[in-house]
C-alpha cells in the first residue's frame, strides 16, 4: 500500500516535473542528434532491423518521482533536486536498436562504441544486459557484457550516455531483439507504470517471456544454419581445381 507523501514533497515532485517540461527543447535536440548519429550510420545499417526514440512523457517522470518517494525507508531523504534531476533519471530520452537474432549484438556493441567515441559521447554505465533467462546470460557473459538478473522476465541490453564533458543532461540506449521488442511493448502496455491486478494478466505475460524467449532461440538457429551452409558453399568455391593429366599412349 502506498504511504502518504507529505505535502512539502508533493510540491518538490511537481517543480521537478515542471523543470523537465520548461526543458524539453533541449531533450529534443539530444533526441535529434542521437537519430542523426545512428541512422546515419553505414556500420549499424546492416546490423540494425530498426530503431526508435522518445522523450519522456511528463505524467510518466512525476509517476516515477512518486514511486521513488513511496520507496524511501525510515531516515532516508529523497534527494533529486532541480541541479541533478537530468543527471539521476537516465531515461528521459530513450533510443532502443532493434536487431533480428541475437548474435548480432556483439558487432552492434562494437559499432555503436566506434560512432559514440566519433561524435565524443561518453558511456557512462554500460553495456550492461538485464535478462531473466540463464542461456542469454550465458552468451553476453562469452562476450565479456556484464550481465544483471531482472526478476520480472525482462531483457534488454542498457547503456547510459552523455553527449560531452560540460552537459550533465544522460540519456539511455536500449538494444534488443524484435522477440524482445514484442514482450517488452507488451508488458510496458499491462504494467506500466503500474502493475496489472490482474493475477491472469501476469501469469500471460510470463508465459508470453517464455515463449518469445524460445522464438528468439529458433531465430538465432535459422541464421546460424543460413550463415553455415553459405560459409560452406563459399569453401567449395574457393577451392583449387586440379589438374587432369592424362597418360600418354
Amino acid at each position: 500500500m502506498a504511504k502518504q507523501i507529505p505535502i512539502k514533497l508533493l510540491k518538490h515532485i511537481d517543480s521537478l516535473v515542471a523543470h523537465f517540461v520548461d526543458n524539453k527543447n533541449t531533450f529534443r535536440v539530444l533526441e535529434v542528434g542521437l537519430n542523426t548519429m545512428i541512422g546515419e550510420s553505414i556500420g549499424l545499417r546492416d546490423l540494425m532491423h530498426s530503431y526508435k526514440s522518445r522523450i519522456k512523457d511528463p505524467s510518466h517522470l512525476k509517476d516515477k518521482l512518486l514511486r521513488k518517494a513511496n520507496e524511501l525507508k525510515k531516515g532516508e531523504t529523497f534527494d533529486y533536486t532541480l541541479d541533478d534531476l537530468f543527471e539521476k533519471i537516465n531515461d528521459l530520452v530513450g533510443f532502443r536498436i532493434l536487431h533480428l537474432h541475437t548474435s548480432q549484438f556483439e558487432a552492434i556493441n562494437i559499432e555503436l562504441k566506434k560512432i559514440l567515441a566519433e561524435h565524443k559521447w561518453q558511456i557512462i554505465e554500460g553495456p550492461n544486459a538485464r535478462t531473466w533467462d540463464d542461456e542469454t546470460r550465458a552468451y553476453f557473459t562469452s562476450i565479456g557484457v556484464e550481465t544483471s538478473p531482472h526478476p520480472n522476465m525482462y531483457t534488454s541490453v542498457h547503456y547510459i550516455l552523455k553527449s560531452n564533458n560540460s552537459n550533465p543532461i544522460t540519456c539511455e540506449i536500449q538494444v534488443r531483439t524484435l522477440m524482445e521488442e514484442v514482450w517488452g511493448e507488451v508488458d510496458h502496455k499491462i504494467n506500466y507504470p503500474h502493475k496489472s491486478n490482474s493475477h491472469s494478466c501476469r501469469e500471460q505475460i510470463k508465459t508470453l517471456a517464455r515463449v518469445t524467449s524460445s522464438c528468439s532461440r529458433l531465430v538465432d538457429s535459422i541464421f546460424s544454419t543460413y550463415n553455415y551452409e553459405h560459409k560452406k558453399q563459399d569453401d567449395i568455391k574457393v577451392q583449387p581445381i586440379k589438374k587432369i593429366t592424362r597418360k600418354k599412349d
